[in-house]
């Protein structure tokens, strides 16, 4: 598919469900391989594809949210995959595919943001700073060196030095203009609430109990409205739950690739 795609497979290869697994910004296909290794997907083909641009991979021209979501929902044709499962960044195109039109089989989002306020007040910042031409290429710069540190902290021990590793040898100059993009997405879209419920797919939304993206309460009453969205919170887990407890989220992985129609 293309020296863009960094791909991971893991499952039966005659298995009745395919799963399209989508990782976060400035991560790869290594943060889903606890997901991919749990006993309760083992029935499951299982796709994770790094989103181009991060990791080792080359940007597309266009990296916009909404091109991102074609050039996922493309591949998630090509692959067989009739479940998506997003973390983070990657929860937000897989959020988009739906509403784009572009993917009808059921999504398992985890730790999407679902408004501009609830954003890492960081990430913000970087982006408002990012906006200044040499000031901008320098705060990225020295953000990506000192990400390896900083996650560290939050990863598993024996995880740590590899997942941090490969946050850490992202291109700085592709962040900048990928999370450039992101902002101007969440800024045409007040709460992206109403947009997932247009939707109308079946969607399991999950966080940690400890997540540092926020969700207002309008927000979380928006959700819970839907009656095709399920909120499930997993006990003892931040931001990084897919690694964090990996067994809890292929539970749910299972159970929305069980409402996937071939």
């Amino acid at each position: 598919m293309g020296e863009r795609w960094e791909v991971r497979r893991a499952g039966a290869a005659d298995a009745p469900h395919r799963v399209l697994m989508i990782p976060g910004g400035m991560c790869t296909t290594e943060f889903y391989a606890d997901v991919m290794a749990e006993p309760a997907v083992a029935g499951l083909g299982m796709v994770a594809v790094t989103q181009p641009g991060f990791g080792r991979t080359e940007a597309p021209a266009d990296v916009s949210m909404e091109h991102y979501a074609r050039l996922m929902a493309d591949f998630a044709a090509q692959a067989g995959c009739d479940t998506v499962v997003g973390h983070s960044l990657g929860a937000n195109v897989a959020l988009e595919m739906a509403a784009l039109g572009v993917f009808t089989g059921p999504l398992v989002l985890l730790s999407p943001t679902l408004s501009r306020g609830d954003e890492a007040r960081f990430l913000t910042v970087l982006n408002a700073v990012g906006r200044v031409p040499v000031l901008g290429a320098a705060a990225w710069a020295a953000m990506i060196k000192l990400v390896p540190r900083a996650v560290r902290r939050e990863l598993p021990p024996h995880r740590a030095e590899t997942l941090a590793a490969v946050m850490g040898g992202n291109d700085p100059a592709t962040c900048r203009r990928v999370v450039r993009a992101y902002y101007a997405y969440l800024d045409r879209y007040p709460s992206l609430v109403p947009r997932l419920c247009a939707a109308a797919v079946p969607t399991w939304a999950v966080r940690g109990d400890r997540d540092e993206i926020g969700l207002t309460d309008g927000e979380r009453r928006g959700l819970e409205a839907c009656p095709h969205v399920r909120t499930v919170t997993v006990p003892d887990a931040g931001h990084l739950l897919l690694v964090e407890q990996p067994a809890a989220v292929a539970r749910i992985v299972a159970e929305a690739a069980a409402a996937a129609v071939r």
